[in-house]
C-alpha cells in the first residue's frame, strides 16, 4: 500500500527547486533538487510525474503566493492611480523580499515547460489585476497598443526598480515611488 503524500516533502521540493533553478536555470537536474530538499530523487517523482508537472506546479504555486500578497487588503475604492499603485508595491515589495523566486518565475514565465493550461490558470488569479491594467491603458495615451506591451513595459520598469532596491535597500520606498511614476507617466493617464 503506498504512503500518503506528505505536505512538508512537497512544499521542500517546490522551496528546493526554487533554490537550485536560482542558480542553475530550469535545466537543473532533479538529483540535485532532490537533494537540496533532503529527499531521494525517487520520492520527487512520486509527488511529480515529471520534472515538467514540478515546473509547472512551481510556476503555479508563485503565482498563488504573489497574488495572495498583491491582492491582501486591496483598496477598491481607491483612485486608479491608488489601486495601480497599491498592486506595484505590493508586487515590489514581494520581488524585493524573493530574490530568488522572482528570477525563478522570470524563467518560469517565458519557459515552453509551462503549459497554457498553467498559464491559464495563473491568468486567473490575477483577473483583478488584469482588470485594472485594462482600465489604465483605456483612460491613458497607450490606448493603441496590446495590454501584453504595457504590461511588459511594467515589468521591465519592476525589475529595474527591483535590482535597485536589492542594491540600495535603505531607499527601498524612494525606488518604489520613483520607479511607479516612471509607469505612470509613461501611460501618460488622465
Amino acid at each position: 500500500m503506498a504512503r500518503p503524500k506528505s505536505e512538508d516533502k512537497y512544499q521542500a521540493l517546490l522551496a528546493a527547486t526554487v533554490t537550485v533553478c536560482a542558480v542553475l536555470g530550469l535545466e537543473a537536474p532533479t538529483s540535485k533538487i532532490a537533494r537540496t530538499a533532503g529527499v531521494a530523487e525517487g520520492t520527487l517523482f512520486t509527488y511529480f510525474k515529471t520534472k515538467d508537472e514540478l515546473l509547472n506546479q512551481l510556476y503555479l504555486e508563485l503565482k498563488k503566493e504573489m497574488g495572495l500578497v498583491m491582492l491582501s487588503d486591496f483598496p477598491r475604492t481607491e483612485t486608479l492611480r491608488g489601486r495601480m499603485y497599491f498592486f506595484w508595491s505590493k508586487y515590489i515589495h514581494w520581488g524585493t523580499q524573493n530574490p530568488n523566486k522572482r528570477k525563478v518565475m522570470g524563467q518560469l514565465s517565458v519557459s515552453e515547460r509551462i503549459t497554457p493550461e498553467s498559464k491559464a490558470a495563473a491568468m486567473s488569479i490575477f483577473s483583478e489585476a488584469q482588470g485594472l491594467l485594462d482600465e489604465c491603458i483605456k483612460n491613458s495615451q497607450l490606448q493603441h497598443v496590446s495590454c501584453a506591451f504595457v504590461s511588459s513595459m511594467m515589468i521591465a520598469l519592476a525589475d529595474t526598480t527591483m535590482e535597485f532596491i536589492l542594491r540600495e535597500p535603505l531607499d527601498i520606498e524612494q525606488y518604489c515611488v520613483t520607479g511607479f511614476d516612471a509607469f505612470w507617466r509613461a501611460l501618460g493617464c488622465n
